[in-house]
């Protein structure tokens, strides 16, 4: 097990990185087709592919608990939801906006609702509309924000954002692991602890500080925060992520799992992977929403 998170983690590193990159390349308008595309699309395409595979775990989640579900149209719902927010935010009005998630929305509950029609089978269909729905909004809606985040920001600055969440994840096991003592919620992650929780949350305070002092004035603007403020915000990403673990944590107990997948050799599924930022997003754009400017 290991020996094979030691081989994905490095390539899932690569692999970002260089979609970042891309992504970076192609909003400096580096040829004529890259300049009609939509800021972030690149990171769209690469959080379309991991909002199908959400979609389908989550699917692969209901029936494990015999409820009636269909992994392809949990899937395709989860990336309308995640194309519909996407698309919000390119959008040019609030009107746009506005009807491009609720168009997305209304496809989640209408597709399922087909499905129930050319199966001629009413048997069912609340937890298949139900699963179809959970799907569209944790695979699709919070994982969108981080694509929201990108249309004000640079890609790089999504990097540092996400490694500030992940961080929380290794400051909660070093600290969990050594003088862990009180536990947390045993009933439902007998390992984690209350030393654990505030070790992670302050790794994420340190980190995001860390990144902001060391951000230059050649960066965007949107891109520079407050020392103090970027302390605050890793803070809360912190404790966000490891609410979003516990989440998913109460997903698998339900569903009698230890992983959501198996795509990531050594690391599971892709919910695994994306359990603490795809409840960070959210808390993300809403703090930066409200963040002040560097004097």
């Amino acid at each position: 097990m290991l020996r094979y998170r030691l081989i994905t983690g490095p390539l899932l590193i690569i692999l970002v990185i260089g979609v970042v990159f891309l992504d970076d390349h192609l909003e400096r308008g580096c040829c004529e087709i890259a300049a009609s595309l939509p800021k972030g699309f690149v990171l769209y395409l690469l959080s379309a592919l991991l909002s199908v595979c959400v979609g389908r775990e989550i699917s692969a989640f209901a029936k494990s608990l015999g409820l009636r579900s269909s992994a392809p149209i949990a899937a395709l719902c989860a990336w309308i939801a995640l194309t519909g927010v996407a698309a919000a935010g390119w959008s040019g009005t609030l009107t746009d906006a506005i009807a491009s998630v609720s168009t997305a929305l209304a496809l989640c509950f209408v597709l399922p609702m087909l499905l129930v029609g050319f199966s001629r089978e009413t048997k069912g269909a609340l937890s298949l509309v139900g699963s179809t729905l959970v799907a569209a909004i944790y695979g699709g809606v919070m994982l969108s924000f981080w694509l929201l985040v990108r249309t004000e920001h640079t890609a790089w600055f999504l990097v540092a954002a996400l490694l500030t969440t992940k961080s929380s994840d290794i400051g909660a096991y070093a600290v969990g692991s050594t003088i862990g003592k009180h536990k947390l919620i045993p009933w439902l992650s007998p390992n984690k602890s209350w030393e654990g929780l505030v070790g992670g949350i302050a790794t994420s305070a340190m980190v995001a500080a860390l990144f902001a002092s060391y951000s230059g004035p050649g960066l965007a603007p949107s891109d520079q925060l407050p020392v103090w403020f970027a302390a605050i915000v890793g803070a809360a990403l912190g404790l966000v992520g490891q609410l979003g673990d516990l989440c998913e944590s109460a997903l698998k107990r339900d569903a009698g799992a230890k992983d959501s997948g198996r795509i990531l050799p050594g690391m599971g599924g892709a919910l695994d992977v994306l359990d603490s930022p795809l409840l960070a997003g959210p808390a993300l754009w809403w703090m930066l929403h409200f963040a002040p400017q560097v004097a």
